[in-house]
């Protein structure tokens, strides 16, 4: 019995890690798609929380169901075979994009809180992640069960010393907000629920126990949601929060100085086990059509990553975000839509 739980901790662990990317750890996510929206930002967030617990538990567990070796089949099986293969070659733009935020995150991270060179940070990034990518699943659930024990703990405390009723109503968008709100709810939830399951469909397969996915995918959705509340409890007490590239820094750099230095070590950790798990999936889609050798293709994808990062990270969270989110959308509504098929 413990052992189970164990491991439905270790699946809610890759499960919040994959979707607590650059975006969401620095905080940069959380002000696009709620924040600047005030308390209309705040019933935004619950929406996603529910969405996270019952949709991506249900993604796990229809993954496990259909055999689902990569995200392919779990693709196939929701748009169909006429549109499968389209959906993942769209899927695999995404990824690299996103692998590409993510190390530009990396970048930003060394740049405006440490005052080091963006490349600096993109560089051993790259070299960590080739690292750890030898080691498979293994190295995938190391990483995420350190860091996101800490994540949630850092951004309670945050939550609590910075609580602020005025702010938390403050909207920072136009009279328009309070109808944004809801379509950026669900473009959020339908992106990274896309996003995660370039992880989740394969890891999903590797659990022979279906209670062990249920409890995780459940445990995963609470979690992600306790750091999405607090989190954005944090960023509505931070003037002119729009303009910084790492917002949760600023808040901790104001609210918990001494904690200043983990914080931003716990944010890149974050940063850094995104990359792995958006490796990890696009790793075995490309297998399943190139047969080379796995490390050759990790550090192809590094490559072509690194050189779309330098576009810069504010500018790539702004524009791609919503236009990703959006696409997403229609694999939402098949996830809502569609019955599980029977064990």
């Amino acid at each position: 019995m413990i052992r189970s739980w164990i491991s439905s901790l270790k699946v809610a662990a890759v499960y919040v890690g994959t979707v607590v990317g650059a975006g969401f750890a620095t905080g940069r996510e959380i002000v696009e798609f709620f924040t600047k929206y005030g308390i209309y930002g705040l019933a935004g967030i619950l929406v996603v929380g529910l969405l996270f617990i019952f949709i991506g538990t249900k993604m796990l567990i229809l993954s496990k169901r259909i055999q689902a070796q990569s995200y392919q089949e779990l693709m196939v099986f929701l748009f169909g075979k006429k549109f499968g293969g389209f959906v993942n070659v769209f899927m695999l733009l995404i990824l690299l994009g996103l692998t590409s935020i993510m190390l530009s995150g990396a970048g930003a991270i060394f740049y405006e809180q440490l005052g080091l060179s963006v490349r600096i940070g993109v560089i051993l990034t790259i070299i960590l992640t080739i690292c750890v990518m030898f080691f498979g699943v293994k190295g995938l659930y190391g990483v995420n069960l350190i860091v996101v024990p800490m994540l949630i703990l850092f951004s309670v405390m945050l939550a609590v010393q910075s609580f602020s009723i005025e702010s938390l109503v403050t909207t920072h968008e136009d009279s328009s907000a309070s109808l944004n709100w809801i379509l950026a709810a669900f473009s959020y939830a339908a992106f990274n629920l896309t996003m995660a399951s370039a992880v989740l469909a394969p890891l999903a397969n590797e659990i022979k126990d279906e209670k062990v996915l249920k409890r995780g995918g459940i445990l995963g959705g609470i979690f992600l949601t306790l750091i999405l509340i607090s989190s954005h409890i944090a960023l509505s007490t931070l003037p002119d929060l729009l303009q910084y590239d790492i917002p949760m820094a600023e808040v901790m750099k104001t609210t918990l100085f001494s904690f200043y230095f983990i914080y931003i070590a716990i944010i890149y950790g974050e940063v850094f086990t995104s990359v792995i798990g958006n490796l990890f999936g696009l790793e075995k889609q490309i297998i399943s059509y190139i047969k080379v050798p796995r490390m050759i293709v990790i550090c192809a994808i590094l490559c072509i990553a690194a050189f779309i990062s330098k576009i810069g990270y504010s500018s790539l969270i702004s524009s791609l975000y919503p236009i990703f989110g959006y696409l997403c959308l229609v694999m939402l509504i098949l996830l809502i839509l569609k019955k599980l098929p029977k064990m």
